[in-house]
């Protein structure tokens, strides 16, 4: 025989599951691809350009600290990392240009 309370736990076990499997049920819209894939290339590129703004900003801060210390080998790295910041930054126009 089984008990009340047991089978209690199960019914409930089961509502919640159906509950759970109902709310995480989205309707999928045919959308035309080429939008989706011009989205995600959009984001993906805004965060290769975030990245590049972090590396062009520490390179400025690079270069800064060089001239405050007077060292050349340190002022020779912020500048490389200052231009590989402005490629990063511009990789999408960059790419733009190349591909026409």
């Amino acid at each position: 025989m089984i008990d009340v309370k047991h089978q209690w736990k199960r019914w409930m076990t089961l509502y919640m599951v159906c509950v759970l499997m109902g709310s995480f049920a989205t309707p999928a819209y045919a959308n035309d691809p080429m939008t989706t894939v011009n989205n995600l290339s959009d984001f993906i590129f805004g965060l290769i350009r975030a990245v590049g703004m972090i590396i062009l900003g520490f390179g400025i801060v690079q270069i800064g600290l060089s001239f405050k210390s007077h060292d050349p080998t340190q002022r020779a790295n912020g500048f490389l990392t200052l231009a590989g910041g402005v490629v990063i930054t511009f990789t999408k126009e960059i790419l733009n240009l190349i591909a026409g």
